[in-house]
């Protein structure tokens, strides 16, 4: 391994976990909104959503266009562009409109993930990718960065999480511009980007990694959004407290990416897929019981967001195993699509189900069976897909 590998690596993990911080902004800061803007429950979910959305489906397009311009231009252009939201968060706090309009834009930084695939798996040979790219998928933690930090330094001054936020955006775009370079043997194909998605999608490995991933990583992005929710409303924890539980928990699940990762370049990532999403079902199972939250539910709520994080680092390897190079950053940005999108299904049947029966219990139960079916599918249908890791050393 080359140190270029390693830098590029450490630049890209880098990049999503600041450009994810901004990304996971409004969060941590809903209940702050709602009261000072005196919001429903519904603009509530809007106001939260809303850079989810627009993450999650912009991941297809900057994928495309990474494969068409490489890293290189497009980690520092997209964490550049990513400023702007940011700094217009400080105007816009003052109405529900402008703040909504300003979080469809905030989801440009959900985006960088498909640009940090395809450099990491061009720097590495195939018997390594699982393990660096569940490296680059710690990243996510910006999201846990963004639930514990967020909200403290707004504590001190309104203004100063835009502003801390938007320059660590400004100086990681400065040292990416610098720093990250495209691997020499790299082919950056000539054909329209806007073309790209489509055929990555007519890959198989695109579309069922893309299920997996939908329960997988969609858990994790519903445990940063949903569960400071869930702590407050069943556990009645402080708004402080579950904003710290929370990001504990997704902080579990990104350092157990690499994990899910290593394990997927010793055994087939299918393999390693199911046997962390059984067990993240098992734990929602054991949680749909409402045990006690000190030390049970703890303990199950970080068990079941590691098997999470460690199925979502084994889905990432499967992409880099069974996608051809040329096509793994339009086939990343439909796979991360799919697990953005997936984040909003445990909050909506968490939520809704609390609201008709006035319990979480079956909600969980519903996410076991889930989990547990992505797991039997994987087993089933996946672990023979890709015999040798695709894209060559």
């Amino acid at each position: 391994m080359t140190v270029a590998a390693y830098r590029n690596l450490i630049l890209a993990t880098t990049g999503c976990a600041v450009t994810f911080w901004a990304w996971n902004l409004l969060p941590p800061l809903s209940h702050t909104f709602r009261t000072g803007l005196s919001l429903t429950g519904t603009q509530t979910a809007a106001l939260v959503a809303a850079p989810l959305l627009v993450g999650s489906l912009g991941g297809v397009p900057v994928g495309a266009l990474t494969d068409r311009f490489g890293a290189r231009v497009m980690f520092p252009l997209v964490s550049g562009l990513t400023i702007v939201p940011v700094l217009l968060l400080i105007p816009a706090r003052q109405s529900f409109a402008a703040l909504l309009a300003v979080g469809f834009l905030l989801g440009l930084g959900g985006t960088t993930f498909a640009i940090g695939v395809p450099l990491v798996n061009a720097w590495f040979p195939p018997r390594r990718r699982g393990l660096a790219l569940g490296v680059l998928g710690t990243g996510t933690a910006g999201i846990a960065l963004s639930g514990y930090l967020t909200p403290r330094i707004h504590h001190y001054d309104e203004n100063l999480p835009y502003l801390v936020v938007a320059t660590a955006l400004a100086l990681f775009a400065f040292l990416g511009a610098l720093m990250i370079s495209d691997h020499p043997d790299q082919h950056l194909p000539r054909t329209s980007a806007a073309a790209r998605p489509s055929r990555a999608g007519r890959l198989r490995g695109t579309w069922e990694p893309a299920a997996l991933y939908a329960i997988a990583f969609g858990g994790i992005v519903a445990a940063g959004v949903y569960l400071p929710v869930y702590l407050r409303t069943w556990y009645h924890l402080g708004v402080t407290e579950a904003g710290t539980g929370a990001a504990g928990c997704v902080l579990v699940a990104a350092v157990f990416r690499p994990l899910g990762g290593w394990c997927a370049d010793r055994v087939h990532p299918a393999v390693v897929t199911a046997w962390s999403l059984g067990a993240a079902a098992l734990c929602a199972i054991i949680q749909a019981f409402d045990p006690a939250l000190n030390p049970v539910g703890a303990v199950d709520l970080l068990v079941m967001a590691a098997g999470l994080g460690a199925a979502a680092g084994a889905v990432v390897a499967l992409v880099a195993r069974v996608t051809p190079q040329e096509r793994i950053g339009g086939a990343a940005g439909i796979v991360g699509a799919a697990g953005g999108l997936g984040g909003f299904l445990p909050a909506l049947v968490l939520g809704a189900v609390h609201r008709g029966k006035g319990t979480y219990s079956l909600g969980f139960l519903l996410l076991s069976d889930l989990a547990l079916a992505g797991g039997v599918y994987a087993l089933a249908r996946m672990r023979t897909a890709g015999a040798a890791p695709a894209g060559g050393s």
